[in-house]
């Protein structure tokens, strides 16, 4: 954030001691001068000459101590003064002259018993609870002084330009410390809402910029096509090279999430580098990942039957249990009655039936997805134990698709072959002498 703008809270503050105050009770206007709902309202009045002489002498001190001394005896002898609030706005720039915050800040929330929708006492509490991480009550104050940052009254002596570009700036200044606080409250919705108003008010601003984009991409639901844009954004804007670096490091992965690819990546990173927000209609297509059954359809188009057979039993299930009827007889024509030779792991041994799974997902589960049946009986010393791997041979008969089960007969257990023993080195023998 930048601080000069709760300077400028309390220069206006200075600005404002130099107004006129009467001290004498005005004429009532006739009917004709009866002010309209759009007219300034009048000056305050001040009527008792020593009152009177008590505040200007305080307001008009030239150095901070002793404008404190004089405000706060001001305000402890009339404090029910008509101008009690622009003494304590007054006596707020006083202390912050001298350096002293803490009475800054009591001098703030004076302000805000006096008037709870005092814009300046409002900024600047907003301000230093930012800066404190008491969120709750930045966020409150600033959303506050947002609310009433419209009725604002403009010092005497500030200029309509300069009343003008002070309050933006302080809307700006408000909007992020809201946003910012919500954030970090895990309040999305309300960041992005105020944070986003403070990127329109100041677009360069990486200090906004990135936690509206956090906001956008970790909320929930997120809004991906926003804080993408704000990302990189993020990204062109921040000075530091490792900041940099981690910044479109993050940026990335979230694209490749939502976009599926690196199409348009460089060319996102290329527009937002001049563009402080997005386009209308500005959008990034969505990566939609196949379903199942596009899965499946994609496996067995344009295959031959010996390109199918070549599949794995992975993908032969994948196709026979979530692919179209077309898809399914496509694979099934070509594997069943057909002997074939494969490895699977047991998870459940009988004396002529086996229950094997041979798909890595259903051996991670533990389950059965081929149901196979022996010629015999298996012999006790080569019954496969539970959890092993098994090297067989079975025809497909049938199968289920949900759960998928398929079923194989005429099963054989099948013996690895040896492995070839090492060489022995020739033998020499030394020639007799």
């Amino acid at each position: 954030m930048k601080t000069s703008l709760v300077a400028i809270v309390l220069t206006f503050a200075g600005i404002a001691s130099g107004q006129q105050t009467d001290t004498q009770p005005q004429t009532q206007p006739t009917a004709a001068q009866q002010p309209t709902a759009a007219a300034q309202p009048q000056k305050k009045e001040i009527k008792d000459p020593a009152e009177y002489n008590a505040y200007v002498g305080a307001v008009q001190q030239k150095d901070a101590p002793s404008k404190i001394s004089g405000l706060e005896a001001f305000l402890a002898q009339y404090p029910n003064s008509v101008m009690k609030e622009d003494a304590l706005e007054v006596l707020m720039g006083a202390y912050q002259q001298a350096g002293n915050q803490a009475k800054v800040i009591d001098t703030a929330n004076r302000l805000l018993a006096a008037n709870p929708n005092n814009v300046r006492a409002l900024v600047l509490l907003a301000y230093n609870e930012r800066a404190t991480q008491k969120w709750a009550d930045a966020k409150d104050h600033a959303i506050r002084g947002l609310q009433a940052l419209p009725n604002m009254a403009k010092p005497d002596g500030a200029s309509d330009a300069d009343f003008a570009k002070q309050k933006a700036d302080l809307a700006t200044l408000l909007s992020s410390v809201a946003g910012f606080s919500a954030l970090q409250l895990k309040d999305n919705a309300t960041a992005a809402k105020y944070l986003r108003d403070a990127v329109q008010g100041d677009p360069n601003n990486v200090e906004n910029v990135y936690p509206l984009a956090l906001a956008y991409l970790t909320g929930t639901p997120e809004d991906d096509v926003n804080g993408l844009f704000f990302i990189t954004r993020a990204a062109n804007l921040v000075k530091d090279p490792g900041g940099k670096a981690q910044i479109t490091k993050f940026g990335h992965s979230k694209y490749l999430k939502y976009h599926g690819s690196e199409d348009g990546w460089n060319e996102l990173l290329a527009q937002t580098a001049t563009t402080p927000l997005p386009p209308d209609g500005f959008t990034i297509k969505q990566y939609v990942p196949p379903t199942p059954a596009e899965q499946a359809h994609d496996l067995v188009k344009d295959k031959s039957p010996a390109d199918i057979k070549k599949l794995s039993f992975a993908e032969w299930e994948l196709v026979l249990s979530k692919g179209t009827p077309e898809d399914a007889e496509k694979v099934w024509s070509v594997i069943k009655g057909v002997p074939m030779q494969m490895e699977a792991t047991v998870i459940k041994a009988g004396d002529t039936e086996l229950q094997i799974a041979a798909s890595q997902d259903d051996i991670d589960a533990k389950r059965a997805d081929i149901v196979l049946t022996m010629t015999g009986i298996i012999p006790a010393k080569l019954m496969p134990k539970e959890g092993g791997v098994l090297d067989f041979e079975g025809t497909p008969v049938s199968y289920t698709p949900d759960p998928f089960v398929m079923t194989m007969e005429k099963g054989a257990l099948l013996t690895r072959a040896a492995p070839p023993a090492p060489k022995k080195p020739p033998v020499h023998r030394r020639r007799p002498s």
